[in-house]
């Protein structure tokens, strides 16, 4: 069945979770919105279940199409991959020049950049959309990231505001800005979930501080709900202290407990990882977290592990209340490392793919609606747009707090690997920060050994130009290298 007697302002396809409730978004902000999906049953059992929002509906897509005032907007929101492709192929020949594409999947940007330059051809615009916030930030306004031409934004960018989350003093700032050409959307929303996977492992690793020190679940609960009134006020703190305090009706025990501890993941932190590795930014506190998963996910390496490797029992003897705050002011550090490695990644892929990437306006709309949300962002916001930052680090109320809590940090690691407690995250990030400020590295002798082996040459801190040393015969023999 069809009602195609109306037009939709804007249409969805997709009608999964996110889907619908996105839809849904667009009913409440009084956009008549027009739904498809490939199954017409998902279809129906939205309309059934929301009688009230009003939707155009279709069973075939060319009705659904046909459905949609022009130029036409349409939101994919299917998976990632060959099933964004297909949706993608089924519906451009059905559409005229000037129709909008959006895609508010988790795609790869370089999917996204193929795709928007394919339909470019076809004189169609194509948006690659980041959306965070979950389910429930689809429904009552997520952190919104499109990317693609400016020209399509002028005719989606209102009601991609409107849906979003909104945040400032008088609650009316849109967490959704214009990011930048192609993939651009796509992109920061990545390295948004890269930092989502860091702050996650710093998480845990804090918790299992506090268990080490003698915190029951319930009571790391309420360190948390503490620590949320605070500096660390964010929404995974946030409802870390509601996952602590879920007790598991079968046993009786706390839901954490009987959880598996092996964690999953779907790509986006890992495309992170790779694209710091191709762009050569460092983002090592992204990249440990991701490697903690995979080691937390390998269960034949770890019964080996047990069953062959000895250390430490765990840590004993500590003042509580004292660590308890030296473990928050490492866990707040740890999060502007993270901060910072993302931010330097959206830049270095800005500089790399010609976007003009705002990355004050990155943080602002993080501000609200999304999974990584937090006040501090406030502050990276308004630390970028007051400086052009090389870093957050060197931003000056960033810096001064690191400076306060680095002491902490430090005691932190190490009573942890003294007491055999992993902390991937907290370690990284730390050596992170000590690399950037140490006034030389043990890269010196790293160039020697690559000039000694294979010849790859070294610069001098007293000259210009580069050099090899002839190591065969006199040792304090140089020669000035070819370069051309």
């Amino acid at each position: 069945m069809s009602d195609t007697n109306a037009t939709a302002q804007i249409g969805v396809i997709g009608m999964a979770v996110m889907g619908s409730n996105l839809a849904r978004n667009f009913a409440h902000h009084g956009y008549r919105t027009a739904i498809f999906n490939r199954t017409y049953a998902k279809t129906a059992e939205v309309l059934k279940d929301f009688p009230e929002e009003g939707f155009v509906a279709s069973e075939k897509l060319e009705d659904f199409v046909a459905s949609l005032e022009k130029p036409r907007r349409v939101i994919l929101m299917v998976k990632a991959g060959p099933a964004t492709d297909a949706t993608i192929n089924s519906l451009v020949p059905l559409l005229e020049p000037g129709d909008i594409v959006i895609d508010g999947g988790n795609s790869f940007f370089q999917d996204t950049r193929r795709r928007e330059a394919a339909l470019r051809e076809h004189d169609l615009h194509f948006v690659g959309c980041g959306i965070s916030g979950g389910e429930t930030g689809a429904l009552e306004g997520p952190s919104v990231m499109p990317g693609g031409s400016e020209h399509a934004y002028t005719y989606v960018g209102k009601m991609l505001e409107d849906i979003s989350a909104k945040v400032g003093p008088n609650g009316d700032e849109p967490c959704c800005t214009y990011i930048g050409t192609d993939g651009a959307g796509h992109f920061v929303k990545m390295v948004h979930n890269g930092i989502e996977y860091a702050d996650m492992q710093f998480i845990g690793e804090a918790y299992e501080l506090l268990k080490g020190i003698g915190l029951s679940a319930d009571q790391a609960a309420d360190v948390f709900a503490q620590w949320n009134t605070g500096d660390l006020d964010s929404y995974l703190i946030e409802i870390t202290s509601e996952v602590l305090r879920q007790v598991d009706a079968r046993t009786g025990k706390p839901l954490v407990d009987v959880i598996v501890d092996a964690a999953g993941m779907k790509g986006t932190g890992t495309w992170t990882v790779q694209e710091a590795l191709r762009l050569g930014v460092p983002v090592d506190s992204i990249s440990e977290a991701v490697f903690a998963r995979a080691v937390s996910s390998s269960p034949e390496l770890r019964k080996a592990g047990q069953a062959a490797l000895t250390g430490p029992s765990g840590i004993s003897g500590e003042d509580t209340k004292a660590l308890v705050d030296d473990i928050r002011q490492a866990l707040w550090s740890a999060k502007v490392v993270a901060y910072a490695q993302g931010l330097d990644l959206i830049k270095a892929g800005a500089a790399e793919y010609g976007w003009d990437i705002d990355v004050a306006a990155c943080a602002r709309i993080w501000r609200g609606g999304c999974i990584i949300r937090a006040k501090l962002l406030d502050r990276i916001s308004n630390e970028y747009a007051a400086s052009n930052l090389v870093t957050l680090l060197e931003a000056p109320s960033i810096k001064a707090e690191l400076a306060k809590a680095q002491d902490a940090w430090r005691r932190v690691v190490t009573l942890a690997i003294a007491g055999g407690v992993p902390v991937p995250g907290f370690s990284s990030a730390l050596t992170y920060y000590d690399s950037v400020r140490a006034p030389r590295l043990n890269a010196a002798l790293t160039q020697g050994l690559r000039d000694f082996f294979g010849a790859h040459t070294y610069k001098r801190v007293d000259s210009d130009g580069t050099f090899h040393t002839l190591w065969s015969g006199d040792r304090s023999e140089i020669e000035a290298a070819d370069t051309h």
